[in-house]
């Protein structure tokens, strides 16, 4: 069966809604949003866009585009891999924006260094490789994080490390406190220990504390954060602050390039770390007969073979647009219109009482950033199926996200699925895809894994949350049956997988 998407009765007029907003938030600076959405986001207007996906990726400014071509265009630039004239400009650059990256996280270089990669994936596989895992260590990490960050288990299991989860409570999706506690305390001081957490989770918005660095440090331990989700709306003070290791994606922030990331680390962590291969770039001198090689000092042993260094000086142009708007305004921006986004989303309810969905994580903004995620039921208490739901919203122009987000943890503490139930699907005979996967939990156990995730962030406006909500509404009263099913070709052929 087919639906149609639009108002219902009970919608709440937009210019009502908005009034309403803006005398409940007075400190929004409205003015200055609309200025700035016109002057560098003009296209989501133009194009009738919105855009509610900011945690898979950040909107590149027009100003931002426009400040990188002009360089591309008066400037005559070569490999930095040299000494002639083109290379040293280059050089000089790239090393600019290196310093202008520490200096945005007020980091001291004399402490950190800044080490580009291809993305926060690249940073955390660096780490991971690298970190001198070994029997008696332990690798110690929260449900709640990305698969790169959980990928580094392999590393350590490898190398015979021990590996401990510490689970989530519910229906907040925060970190166990008690049981963290009870794991950081276990330390052999004889041997390397790793603590991995996210800043801000990717799956619920939830930001986990920062005071967990200094807690974990204290006691023994190396501190991996994982920063791809938060730093895109909050300030990270590596001043205040100092883990070992933070993972970032640039495009995240701000959208362009999208082939860059970084790894800040610590200088004194970077000297426990032992790659275990070198690449072009990466060494001062390396021999055939003689076999053997010497690494390079501090963030080139890490920067395999060339970097993207056209595309690196366009990293300083996007920090500086986000310096421009300033991260705090951002910040407190997204704040309220995700508060008002919460309360207009778990206030709808069918007519028979039963709730539209359920919002898994906080319910409200104490300590959580502007991503939230929500699974949706019919009238009759099904749950729906979210592609069928992106799919509806990709018809009203509304880019939402459907999936696990590329964090399982967080995920399967949502939706209640048990160690049993997962561990069978690792002993098939065969690669489990996730069509596989969610197909098996909704059939067999009535459980699902999917759901769909709103981000809000730098150019969201209200009317943005407003249209969300009215889709969102358009359920109401509705039956899964009465929704329908989700076009076969919906994902243009591709299979679907665990999306970021």
């Amino acid at each position: 069966m087919s639906m149609q998407v639009g108002a219902t009765p009970s919608s709440i007029d937009l210019q009502d809604a908005h009034v309403a907003f803006l005398a409940a938030n007075p400190g929004f600076d409205e003015k200055a949003l609309l200025a700035l959405r016109a002057r560098e986001y003009a296209r989501l207007d133009k194009l009738d866009q919105v855009y509610l996906d900011y945690t898979g990726g950040g909107l590149h400014a027009e100003s931002q585009l426009r400040q990188h071509m002009e360089l591309l265009s008066n400037t005559v630039l070569g490999n930095p891999h040299s000494h002639n004239p083109t290379s040293l400009a280059m050089t000089e650059l790239v090393e600019h924006t290196r310093h202008y990256v520490l200096e945005y996280f007020n980091a001291d270089p004399a402490e950190y260094e800044a080490i580009f990669t291809a993305n926060a994936s690249g940073a955390l596989k660096h780490v991971g490789e690298s970190y001198p895992f070994e029997p008696g260590g332990r690798y110690l990490l929260t449900f709640d994080n990305h698969n790169s960050v959980n990928g580094i288990r392999e590393f350590a299991r490898s190398k015979g490390a021990e590996i401990t989860y510490v689970s989530l409570t519910t229906p907040d999706l925060r970190i166990d406190q008690a049981a963290l506690a009870h794991e950081l305390a276990r330390v052999d001081a004889g041997h390397p220990h790793l603590f991995a957490y996210p800043a801000q989770s990717n799956f619920s918005g939830v930001q986990h504390p920062l005071t967990l660095i200094e807690e974990a440090k204290s006691l023994g331990w190396d501190v991996l954060l994982d920063a791809a989700a938060f730093a895109p709306t909050n300030r990270l003070d590596l001043s205040r602050w100092h883990p070992d290791f933070v993972s970032l994606s640039f495009y995240k922030m701000f959208g362009y390039p999208t082939g860059l990331g970084c790894l800040l680390a610590r200088r004194e962590a970077v000297a426990k770390l032992h790659r275990p291969w070198f690449a072009g770039g990466t060494i001062t001198i390396a021999s055939v007969q003689g076999d053997g090689h010497y690494l390079a000092d501090g963030e080139a042993a890490f920067e395999d073979g060339t970097v993207d260094y056209l595309n690196i000086p366009a990293i300083e142009t996007g920090l500086r647009h986000l310096q421009s708007v300033g991260i705090e305004t951002i910040h407190d921006r997204v704040i309220a219109l995700t508060g008002w986004l919460l309360d207009a989303l778990g206030s709808l309810r069918h007519s028979n009482g039963r709730p539209l969905l359920e919002i898994h994580g906080p319910r409200d903004v104490t300590a959580r950033g502007g991503t939230v995620t929500v699974t949706f039921f019919g009238s009759d208490g099904e749950a729906l199926d979210e592609r069928r739901v992106e799919e509806l919203a990709n018809h009203a122009n509304i880019s939402l996200r459907s999936g696990c987000f590329c964090n399982p943890g967080a995920g399967e503490i949502a939706h209640g699925l048990s160690q049993e139930e997962m561990a069978a699907f690792f002993k098939a005979n065969h690669t489990v895809s996730f069509d596989e996967l969610r197909e098996t939990l909704v059939n067999k156990y009535h459980k699902s894994i999917g759901s769909i995730r709103i981000s809000v962030g730098i150019a969201t406006n209200f009317e943005d949350v407003y249209r969300c909500v009215e889709f969102a509404r358009s359920f109401l009263d509705k039956t899964a049956d009465e929704i329908g099913d989700v076009s076969p070709d919906a994902g243009r052929g591709q299979p679907m997988r665990d999306a970021t």
